[in-house]
């Protein structure tokens, strides 16, 4: 096992967890360490909800992201959601559909297969649709595949996507390792998002392998564990910075598919994350008074 932990560090990687949780001195460029994320907000209607709560709240909110896709937004739909993102001043993030789940194949119902796309025509439908949502604006994705992932990267470089188009790796691209969290960062990853039951010793470790922010769960959907790490923001931040802290709701129905039928619920949803956000950042202001925002 020594050889093996040294080959790790001759990497540039831990050879192991670590377990003196070192505090991060990397930040985002402005010198933050941490920011906040509202995932799962589908539609206009949702994102201004958000606002309007964060506004009353007096919570600061710099990232949204959304579950369903660009597929299924209108133009018109994207065009609301790009000035509401312009006037604000904030990120939006939409997810790069088609997957496997919402596919034909049986076994892309359950289990690794769900979040990936599924064949050739399917890579082409996803890549199709981020060069729609960067078409209509939006200049964040969200992407669960490795090989999208790198497709794409590619061809922001090549100009075939915007130069300042963000890739945010989504939980469900499963990597859960320093070094397999690199490969993304190397394959053009703007935020890598790990999976929700990391302990800190673990994202500790990753944090002392890559520079990009990590995209972290407060508290995770039920489908992604119900984990409810609040009192646990301060040393998140401390050790993973930077950060975007994200506000799950557990108890929660899943939307996805969203639509207008499913607006009101929507709504609700995203007004409770932020409340769960100011909790959150009551409990960070208790513990890590000097954590810059």
């Amino acid at each position: 096992m020594r050889r093996t932990r040294e080959f790790l560090r001759s990497l540039g990687l831990p050879g192991g967890d670590l377990t003196d949780l070192p505090t991060s001195t990397k930040r985002f460029p402005d010198g933050a360490r941490y920011r906040v994320e509202i995932p799962s907000v589908e539609g206009p209607e949702a994102l201004l909800a958000v606002y309007d709560e964060a506004d009353a709240r007096g919570v600061t909110v710099q990232r949204v992201s959304q579950g369903s896709g660009g597929m299924l937004l209108t133009q018109r739909e994207l065009a609301d959601i790009v000035a509401i993102e312009r006037d604000r001043g904030i990120e939006v993030c939409l997810f790069a559909r088609p997957l496997a789940r919402w596919d034909t194949g049986a076994a892309s119902i359950t289990g690794p297969v769900a979040a990936q796309a599924r064949g050739t025509e399917q890579l082409v439908h996803v890549l199709e649709d981020i060069r729609r949502t960067a078409e209509a604006g939006i200049r964040s994705v969200l992407v669960t595949d490795l090989g999208v992932l790198s497709v794409a990267a590619r061809m922001r470089a090549v100009g075939e996507l915007p130069a300042d188009l963000k890739f945010k790796v989504s939980v469900q691209m499963g990597l859960a390792n320093p070094a397999s969290i690199r490969l993304a960062e190397q394959a053009g990853a703007t935020t890598y998002n790990v999976p929700t039951d990391l302990s800190l010793a673990q994202l500790a470790a990753i944090r002392a392998a890559i520079d990009i922010p990590l995209d972290i769960y407060v508290e995770s959907p039920d489908d992604l564990g119900g984990f409810v790490r609040h009192f646990e923001i301060a040393e998140i931040v401390r050790v993973a910075a930077p950060v975007y802290l994200k506000f799950g709701l557990r108890n929660a129905p899943n939307i996805y598919p969203s639509g207008s039928h499913l607006t009101p619920t929507a709504v609700a949803l995203g007004r409770e994350r932020v409340r769960r956000a100011e909790i959150g950042l009551e409990l960070l202001d208790r513990y890590a008074t000097e954590a810059e925002g």
